[in-house]
């Protein structure tokens, strides 16, 4: 993340050291450890937040998809219904006209 190497570590400490002194920088390193450990954590909490809100959007658009996918498998078959029903109906004019009797010329 950072570009830090050794030697920026070692004058950070060295700067440290002169400024709060030996006795209070034990006290100071801790502190600076434990909230440099709860950012971490809470970064790593955030991080997981993000993933599962991302993996639940996913799952949402699957799932509307799949109803898309239902809703025209359901249109489909509607649509053969349909054109078996014009069939039948097709089909039984000629039987209808042919129980009639015919036209007379004029």
């Amino acid at each position: 993340m950072f570009d830090v190497g050794f030697w920026e570590i070692c004058m950070v400490g060295l700067v440290s050291l002169l400024v709060i002194g030996p006795e209070r920088l034990p006290k100071a390193a801790r502190i600076a450890g434990y909230w440099l450990g709860k950012t971490r954590s809470m970064v790593a909490a955030v991080k997981a937040e993000i993933k599962e809100e991302l993996q639940a959007e996913e799952i949402r658009q699957t799932l509307r998809e799949h109803a898309s996918l239902e809703d025209l498998n359901e249109t489909i078959s509607e649509v053969k219904q349909a054109s078996q029903n014009l069939k039948e109906s097709i089909d039984s004019v000629p039987k209808q006209l042919s129980g009639k009797t015919k036209p007379v010329d004029e």
